[in-house]
């Protein structure tokens, strides 16, 4: 089978990770462009060492580049501020776009929830890391008993946060919320990121808070579990850090939950859910301790891969 040639527009920690993925893992995808905007960027550094068509002039670069018109994918990897503009020139032209900037224009993709969802749609947004590696939990609780309140606290280590990262902070935390909702099956979600400055650097953590009706505890326990193996499917590094913990609020001593003031239902009676996970990257560009860019962009490969797949079907038929 002919691969499906891709772009990536990004050449810092993530967009450098996702290119060595499609060129070492995927059977699917072939590498043609690798965009940045800084010229010295060791992200275009390694692409032209890889043999990788670069330019350092942004959007304007790639639709300048003579391999633009046998590309079918873009990937994105910049920034929410600027994914727009990207966009915009991409439609333009037919291409195909995974953004993993939390920009959230096209619908919200998350491979072990809703992979096969969107596979016609113009543009994907892999909402973010800590939404790749929490939001199926909530999904696995909430296909066992409805989760009223959603909460995640994302823990990475600084130094595997680029400039792309820090200035996403605020669209981080409102699109993994919205997505906590949207993708995951909760009433209402809320979203924290931590940025850990310890050294030498953790490894990515995340806490997943379900606030759910009171059912069968080791049913939501297999749940989560089943969910874990088919995320290892995609990101080997990501496991559970201790079994799935429950506690019981019944009438007589609620859990009261601000944040659902907007639903008039903010005394919590039920299951609450803990789940402690642990992500460890694989290596191909920064350290096992960026655990965050790992899950990020072995989510957007799977995605970009099943597009791919389901383009050719679509040809061939």
């Amino acid at each position: 089978m002919q691969k499906t040639k891709v772009a990536i527009i990004g050449s810092g920690n993530i967009g450098t990770d996702l290119m060595i993925k499609v060129m070492r893992l995927s059977n699917v995808l072939e590498m043609a462009a690798m965009i940045g905007i800084d010229p010295k960027s060791e992200g275009l550094a390694r692409a032209q060492r890889l043999n990788v068509a670069t330019s350092s002039d942004g959007i304007d670069g790639l639709l300048a580049m003579p391999e633009f018109k046998d590309i079918e994918i873009v990937f994105d990897a910049t920034s929410a501020a600027v994914h727009e503009k990207h966009n915009d020139a991409l439609q333009a032209h037919g291409k195909r776009v995974v953004d993993l900037t939390p920009a959230a224009i096209g619908p919200y993709v998350v491979p072990a929830v809703n992979g096969g969802d969107h596979l016609d749609a113009p543009n994907c947004n892999m909402v973010t890391c800590g939404g790749q590696a929490t939001i199926p939990i909530v999904h696995a609780v909430n296909r066992v008993a409805k989760v009223h309140y959603a909460e995640i606290v994302a823990s990475i280590a600084s130094k595997s946060a680029g400039p792309g990262t820090r200035a996403n902070i605020d669209e981080f935390t409102e699109t993994t919320s919205m997505a906590i909702a949207d993708v995951g099956g909760a009433t209402r979600g809320k979203a924290v990121i931590i940025l850990n400055p310890a050294d030498p650097p953790l490894i990515m953590r995340d806490t997943v808070y379900c606030m759910c009706e009171s059912t069968d505890k080791e049913q939501i326990a297999q749940s989560v579990e089943e969910m874990v193996a088919e995320i290892q499917g995609y990101v080997p590094g990501y496991r559970l850090k201790q079994p799935v913990q429950f506690e019981h609020f019944g009438s007589n001593n609620p859990l009261y939950i601000p944040e659902m003031a907007e639903t008039g239902k903010t005394e919590f009676t039920g299951l609450k859910v803990s789940v402690f996970l642990e992500v460890e990257g694989a290596a191909h560009y920064l350290p096992s301790y960026a655990g965050n860019l790992d899950i990020m962009t072995s989510a957007a490969l799977r995605t970009a891969e099943r597009i791919a797949e389901h383009m050719d079907t679509r040809v061939n038929a």
